[in-house]
């Protein structure tokens, strides 16, 4: 599951992790993915940061709430929310950047490690 508030941003995610043979569901805000991580249950869930109607960190921490075991990314533009303590929940924290290797090197990590322990 991915959530951002750019729609080009979800769409180059979508389509690189489909590259990679990932099934991905997006979202547009916070609100959005919480739902979706209740009603899909995704593997994964990637979260932007600033985003309207939930924040990323909010929603990472209702999602965290119903499900403590779902490894969660950030994925934002500022790098200045790493030293927020509500961010340490996070599995994984990156800035956004157009070369996606890290996120891509993350997430498979996230996801053999999730399959490894269940």
């Amino acid at each position: 599951l991915i959530a951002d508030d750019e729609a080009s941003l979800r769409k180059l995610y979508e389509r690189e992790l489909k590259k990679e043979g990932y099934e991905v569901l997006l979202a547009e805000d916070g609100l959005d993915a919480l739902q979706k991580a209740r009603d899909e249950r995704p593997d994964l869930v990637v979260l932007d940061i600033r985003m309207p109607r939930l924040q990323g960190l909010e929603a990472m921490s209702r999602i965290l709430e119903e499900d403590r075991q779902l490894p969660v990314v950030i994925l934002t533009a500022f790098p200045s929310y790493k030293a927020s303590f509500m961010s340490w929940s996070a599995d994984a924290y990156l800035e956004k950047s157009m070369d996606l290797t890290e996120l891509k090197e993350v997430i498979g990590g996230l996801i053999e490690r999730r399959q490894l322990a269940g």
